[in-house]
């Protein structure tokens, strides 16, 4: 009986390593993801990048535990070929960023920051004496819960505007989850050029405020389907210089549809 006992103790005391062995393993502090979307035209900040056409659009990005992350996406584009006369670009049929920075909560609060880098490149031909549309922004964000607001200041030149360095962007936004996939989604920005040519102000040819008003809707699959309505406050003036060499107004009331995916 005392040796069943013994053998029983030795038995159970070389089992316990065996539960050690399956213990999970620590989550992993790198994160990758992606995103791809068809959309029925590309609008940045209220202006149309593709004249109206269909966009394909998708990136990569890769995040940090501590929150550093870093990321690149592209985007169909035809602004600056489709007025070659006034660009100079001869061929560009696309948009791509590159992005870095830090993000997260502050302390154990609903508010969160992000400040980085972002820079805009416009690859295509150019002809000499234009100006670069390739533009380098600096942005500050803060958010709470749905609401969250967006600073971006601008390093140089800035989407092809001459001596345009300190424009800035502000986006106001609110995305309210009106179920658990339905998303309402409301923005208000404010574009402000700085610096002059010619003598004549960046502001007064090239400033303006746009708006935005959409629903999304999440599927299984990590798909997205959406729709919004997008909208600009212009004068004579502004809404000249956004118009292309088609007489096309770039910054007319527009309406997207799309569909996108995560992994």
């Amino acid at each position: 009986m005392q040796k069943t006992l013994i053998a029983a103790a030795l038995a159970s005391a070389l089992a316990v390593p065996a539960f050690s062995v399956h213990a999970e393993e620590p989550a992993s502090p790198h994160t990758f993801t992606g995103n791809v979307g068809l959309f029925s035209q590309y609008v940045f900040r209220g202006i149309s990048q593709t004249n109206e056409d269909i966009a394909l659009q998708g990136g990569f990005d890769y995040s940090h535990a501590s929150g550093f992350y870093i990321g690149t996406w592209a985007s169909s584009s035809s602004w600056l070929s489709d007025s070659e006369s006034i660009t100079g670009y001869r061929s560009s049929s696309l948009e791509t960023n590159t992005y870095g920075g830090f993000r997260g909560n502050i302390r154990a609060t609903d508010f969160s920051y992000d400040i980085g880098l972002l820079q805009y490149i416009y690859p295509g031909s150019r002809t000499s004496g234009f100006v670069n549309a390739d533009t380098l922004e600096a942005y500050a964000a803060i958010g709470w819960q749905f609401l969250s607001a967006k600073y971006s200041y601008s390093l140089g030149d800035t989407f092809g505007v001459n001596n345009a360095s300190g424009t800035w962007y502000l986006d106001l936004q609110a995305n309210y989850s009106i179920t658990d996939a339905l998303t309402l989604n409301l923005h208000y920005g404010i574009q402000e050029f700085s610096g002059s040519n010619g003598g004549v102000s960046n502001d007064s040819v090239a400033s303006y405020e746009d708006w935005k008003i959409g629903l999304s809707y999440a599927l299984p699959q990590s798909f997205t389907v959406g729709a919004y309505y997008t909208d600009t406050s212009m004068n004579s003036t502004q809404k000249a210089f956004y118009t292309n060499t088609s007489r096309k107004f770039l910054g007319d009331d527009q309406y997207v549809v799309f569909v996108s995916k995560t992994f």
